[in-house]
């Protein structure tokens, strides 16, 4: 009888990462189809909430392939193989003897089934990510930031991403996120004239009245609303520093070249997550040695 095949840790790890993936767009599906359409809160909240869900699920993808990948930790390849190998002595033993199996031995089995399959799908999402467009993203910003002896230092995705990251810049400003989209709010309402051309309703396609306007710089303050150019404006000049965002396609854009301090620098991409983009700050390139040995 000849053997059969046994999986590779890379393989194993692909389809649970896959079956993982699957499993949340059936979930994602099920909360957007529970929520009204017209329910406008309803649905930012939804979505904020699916981003992050999908950005924890891409985060713990990210750390078992760098865990399956390096050459000194065995952790994941253990479990993978350490599973399989369990079972098949089961397998074995059960041949001599069928003993009655407790409910908690039950448990165990179905705990233990469950373990392996959702590596099996974090593999699997892995392999997929590889080729895809955040990959490629991730590739083309790591060597614009190497040439500048800078890494991508991940910020969460929790809808206060620009924010972070720009406290995470400053950390002799002891500005917490809420002290900072208060300051963008506070300049953006005392130059109203500077930012409301670019606020457009997307409804009605006319420049935002007053209380439009007003509801956005208090939704900016209060809320996890996304920042943009627009939020980023408002800082430099509430600030003093001058702001430079990194992009994988398109050239870094550069805000308030007017004032001489060290600029703070963003990285922007566009396919971070399942629901686009996302800003992470930077921190020093690190030595590939002496990472191995940190």
């Amino acid at each position: 009888m000849e053997d059969e095949a046994v999986e590779t840790p890379e393989e194993l790890l692909a389809k649970q990462h896959r079956k993982e993936k699957k499993d949340l767009q059936a979930k994602i599906q099920r909360m957007k189809n529970a929520v009204p359409k017209n329910d406008k809160k309803k649905r930012k909240q939804l979505t904020e909430e699916i981003a992050k869900l999908e950005a924890d699920l891409t985060q713990k993808h990210d750390e078992e392939c760098r865990q399956l990948k390096s050459p000194t930790d065995t952790k994941v390849e253990e479990m993978l193989f350490g599973v399989e190998t369990m079972k098949m002595e089961d397998e074995e033993q059960e041949e001599v003897k069928q003993p009655r199996v407790t409910k908690a031995q039950k448990r165990r089995d179905k705990k233990a089934a469950q373990e392996k399959e959702r590596e099996i799908r974090i593999a699997e999402a892995a392999v997929q990510n590889l080729q895809g467009e955040r990959h490629q993203e991730g590739l083309i910003l790591a060597q614009k930031l190497a040439q500048q002896q800078l890494q991508i230092k991940e910020i969460s995705s929790d809808g206060h991403c620009m924010y972070r990251a720009i406290e995470d810049q400053m950390p002799g400003l002891i500005m917490s996120v809420k002290e900072l989209r208060s300051r963008t709010a506070e300049h953006m309402r005392s130059h109203a004239d500077d930012f409301l051309p670019f606020l457009i309703n997307p409804n009605t396609g006319d420049m935002y009245t007053t209380d439009e306007f007003e509801k956005y710089c208090s939704d900016m303050e209060h809320t996890a609303a996304w920042g943009g150019q627009l939020e980023l404006r408002a800082l430099t000049q509430a600030l003093h520093v001058p702001i430079e965002v990194i992009q994988a396609n398109s050239a870094t854009i550069k805000i308030g070249e007017e004032f001489d301090s060290e600029p703070i620098t963003l990285v922007y991409m566009h396919h971070a997550f399942g629901l686009g983009e996302h800003y992470n700050s930077v921190e020093r390139l690190k030595d590939p040695a002496n990472a191995e040995d940190s």
